[in-house]
Formats: structure tokens, sequence, C-alpha cells
């Protein structure tokens, strides 16, 4: 539900991105993110930074069994901790899947799952990669004071794939980063609701339906950067799930978490909050099977980014706001947000 100012019951407080974590330059993406983490974190990083060679050469699983089991008291703040789970997604990754679909481990070994676990919970997350690690926080500068363009861009980790993964990686982000004045003019708007301004939700339809149009167009870089082969036959084994998957159909054990096998799905765009925030706004629904998995998504984002796409959905109607105002500019501006098939 909306918050409510003190001292004033009737004033519901206005929507900010900080109150989510979020950022008024990145939107959901994590800004500047570390590559590099406290010293007596060094062996996870070895491998982190290695993945591609130790799983070109199948060495990554006797690497990571020799691996010491580190403590996760040394990490400090939000930044560390993601670096740390972005880490361990990847090697985790890497090590079930070094041998394609029909040798998947059974077992995460105790050394890798503890703290993986630990941190994941620390987080928020599930001990799985995610859109927020593999996207959100996978990202650096080559110039640090130049644009954010795939020129510009790197990935921290990789796997197999080589360009295309990190093309598929980059040309997502650039996605997320071209969402973000579509973000703000979700706030915009939702805020225009409850004031009530008019003018102001109007701004916030158009800069909304500017927004949607650079990310279609920043998506399009996808045909430029990814080979669809090599997505398919190779990047596409490193981001599955075990859950529903029939490579896997027990799930996987996190040795010293639980002694029963536990079920993830893998990294999706589903998972992406800056999606999920546009439907809630803008009263778009899915077919029922669509919706329950879009709601399963959700348990795999950042808690203050779920909080940030549920308090849009406790707004009051965007839709119902526009119909029952009678002014066309309004319906107009919302309808160009929808596209060309669906109108109100």
């Amino acid at each position: 539900m909306m918050e409510i100012e003190n001292g004033n019951e009737d004033k519901p407080r206005l929507f900010t991105l900080r109150r989510f974590h979020l950022s008024e330059d990145y939107g959901f993406l994590l800004p500047n993110p570390l590559s590099e983490l406290p010293a007596p974190y060094g062996p996870w990083m070895e491998i982190a930074n290695n993945l591609s060679r130790l799983l070109q050469s199948h060495e990554l699983r006797s690497q990571v069994y020799k691996m010491p089991q580190l403590s996760c008291e040394h990490l400090r703040g939000h930044r560390e901790l993601y670096l740390a789970h972005l880490a361990l997604s990847f090697i985790t990754m890497g090590f079930v899947w070094q041998e394609g679909e029909k040798e998947p481990v059974q077992v995460l070994p105790r050394n890798l799952a503890v703290p993986y676990w630990e941190i994941s919970q620390r987080l928020g997350l599930p001990p799985i990669l995610v859109h927020a690690d593999f996207v959100l926080a996978n990202w650096r500068k080559k110039n640090l004071n130049g644009p954010l363009e795939i020129e510009n861009l790197d990935t921290i980790f990789s796997l197999l794939g080589g360009e295309t993964l990190r093309g598929f990686i980059l040309v997502t982000l650039l996605v997320e980063k071209a969402a973000v004045p579509g973000v703000k003019a979700v706030v915009q708007a939702a805020n225009a609701i409850l004031q009530p301004d008019t003018e102001a939700l109007h701004e916030a339809l158009q800069d909304l339906a500017k927004a949607i149009g650079e990310m279609t167009a920043a998506l399009k870089q996808m045909h430029d950067y990814v080979d669809p082969a090599i997505f398919y036959g190779v990047i596409r084994i490193f981001l599955s799930g075990w859950k529903d998957n029939p490579a896997m159909p027990r799930g996987l054990i996190y040795e010293g978490v639980s002694e029963e096998p536990m079920s993830y799905s893998g990294g999706s765009a589903a998972q992406s909050s800056v999606l999920h925030a546009f439907d809630e706004l803008l009263g778009i629904r899915h077919s029922q099977e669509s919706t329950a998995f879009l709601h399963r998504m959700r348990g795999y984002m950042p808690p203050r980014h779920r909080a940030f796409i549920e308090e849009i959905q406790s707004a009051p109607s965007l839709k119902q706001h526009v119909l029952s105002s009678g002014n066309e500019k309004l319906r107009s501006a919302y309808n160009r947000c929808l596209g060309p098939i669906t109108k109100v």
C-alpha cells in the first residue's frame, strides 16, 4: 500500500527513486559496480576471472573442489556483496554445466554452496545466476570518463560464448539504460495521479513512450552482436536453472545448506524490473499462465526493486484515471505507450 506522511493522514507519500535504492542516472542498474573484492576473497576472484579458460580445459570443477571455504565476514556494503554474488553465481553455473546438459553435477560442494547461500540471504536473492547479477551488476567502463556505449563497455565476468556472450550482456544492459527515463516517468506519472496534475501526467506519458521506443532501438543491436547459433548451442545452457529442467529433475543439493535438493529457475529477461514496472503502471494484463510465471520471477529480483513494482501495483490505476478524465490528450499519450496494437 502507499505510505502515508506522518501528521497528514490524507496525503499519500509521493514516489521517489531514492526510497527504493534506484538511481536517477542508472535506474535499476547497479551504478559503477566493483570489479575487485578484498584480498581474503582472492581464491574466488582467481577462478571467476578465468572461467572461460577453465571451462575450455574442463578444469573448473577440479579447481572449485580445491577452493578454500571462505567466511563472508569481510564483505562490507552492498557493492561488495553484489560482486561476491556475481562471482559465485558465474562459478556455480560453470561448475554445474561444465560438461553440458548430459552431465550436470547433482551437488554443489560445501566450500561454494555455504558462502553463496549466506551472501544470497544477505542480499535477498536466490543462490543462482539472476538478471540482477548477469546484467545489472556485470559491467564496467573501459574508459571511466567515456560514455555508456557498447564500444566503451565490457563485462566483469564471462563464461563460454566469447563475443556473442559479451554482446548479449551489454546490449541487454543498454536496453536497461535506455529505460531509465521511462523509470523516472513511472514515478512522475504515479505522483501526477496522486496530486493530481494533468500536465505532469501528460509529460510523463510522453517520456515513457519515448523511452519504450529507445529500448526497442537498443534491443535491435542484438542482431549485430549476437550469433543465434552460439547463443542457443552454448550460452543458453549456462543460463539454465534446475527447476522444471529435464536435465536436473530433482534440482541441486547445496551441500552444508540443505540435505534435500533445491530448485531454482535460470536467468531470464522476465526478471527485469523495468518491464514489470511498466506493465503495472499501464495496467497491462497477461494470460493466467504468463502472469503466474512473471510473478514468480519477481522472487529473483533485489527486494527493493520488487518493492518498487509492488508499490506501483498498489497505486491508483493510471488506465482508469485516463479513461475517467475524458482528456483526449492524455488518452492519446497513454495509447502511444501501449503501441499500435492495444488501445483504450
